[in-house]
């Protein structure tokens, strides 16, 4: 049986452990979106603790999907330079690196982007402040080649691989989830509607990465909020996600930030990794303020998930995974 300082080989890619530094945004970019030196030192410093695999921060494909001050891009060419920088900084201390690619939707805010922020349906989003208008169809075609083209930057840079961000309340999760999605059309009515972007997005990120390059994609397995999408919904959308072509499920929830009262216990979303586990033959990531270096060995040993995401805890001690070694007796 596996345990967390065991290797896994996904596709082509070979990690050396199943510890995971999950995407969190540092908001360390220039105003146009470039990598700076706070980045690469912020970085490099996690890379270097026997860390498997990071994935960078959720990247803007387009000016119109940024949803914050200081957030990366890979919305442009002229960004490449700077991330073939980060990505060889972090292969030279031993680590994988992936980047998280997304359009955060309805929840990227006119004061940011100089537009009126743009969504499934003119339904604002939980915790949020503006009212978003519908996207055309001719629009959401369009999107999903601004995802094509993040893609071909993320390799042109030298990316191990990238993952799709549909989760959180950003653009793909606003149109799988039932609170934000009320279109008509082909991409609303029923879960198949709402399913339709995520999947012409992963079917055409698919086809752009090399041959063994894993697919990742972020799901929000549960909106935790009334009306919202469902542990169910989401175990149906997760093995249509896996017949398209996504090699690894890293699972999260909340929409919107919808459910926060849930977020100090640790492993609090391992439950929802481990039920999405049980209908995918896929990888699946597990996270949720995990700090104890026993607790994310032992969910790996159950086969509850095959990777475990430490976010809060390489944020305030990048050297857990070393002192994790430790004290599970790895060299």
């Amino acid at each position: 049986m596996p345990r967390l300082f065991d290797p896994i080989k996904i596709n082509g890619l070979l990690l050396k452990n199943r510890l995971v530094m999950p995407p969190m945004n540092t908001r360390k970019a220039t105003e146009d979106g470039e990598v700076t030196d706070q980045h690469i030192e912020h970085y490099v410093t996690r890379a270097s603790s026997g860390i498997g695999l990071i994935i960078i921060e959720h990247c803007y494909i387009s000016k119109e999907g940024k949803g914050s001050a200081g957030q990366l891009g890979i919305y442009d060419d002229k960004l490449i330079t700077g991330l073939k920088r980060l990505v060889n900084t972090i292969h030279s201390e031993g680590a994988k690196v992936i980047v998280q690619i997304n359009h955060c939707g309805a929840q990227a805010p006119s004061k940011i982007t100089g537009v009126q922020p743009a969504g499934p349906w003119n339904i604002i989003p939980p915790n949020w402040h503006e009212i978003p208008r519908p996207l055309t169809i001719a629009e959401v075609e369009a999107l999903v080649q601004d995802f094509v083209k993040a893609t071909d930057r993320a390799i042109a840079a030298g990316f191990d691989s990238v993952e799709i961000h549909g989760a959180h309340g950003y653009l793909l999760s606003q149109f799988l989830s039932p609170f934000t999605n009320q279109r008509r059309d082909i991409y609303g009515s029923s879960i198949e509607g709402r399913l339709l972007l995520p999947l012409e997005v992963v079917v055409a990120v698919k086809k752009r990465l090399k041959q063994d390059m894993p697919l990742f994609y972020r799901l929000g397995a549960d909106d935790l909020i009334e009306g919202g999408l469902s542990l169910k919904e989401a175990q149906l959308a997760a093995q249509r996600l896996e017949r398209s072509g996504v090699n690894v499920i890293d699972v999260s929830g909340g929409i919107g930030g919808t459910g926060r009262d849930h977020f100090s216990k640790q492993g609090y979303f391992i439950p929802l990794a481990e039920n999405i586990k049980k209908v995918v033959k896929v990888p699946v990531i597990g996270v949720g303020n995990i700090t104890e270096a026993n607790y994310a060995d032992s969910i790996v040993r159950d086969e509850k998930v095959d990777m475990v995401a430490f976010g809060r805890i390489m944020l305030t001690n990048p050297e857990f995974p070393r002192q994790a070694a430790i004290e599970l007796g790895i060299e």
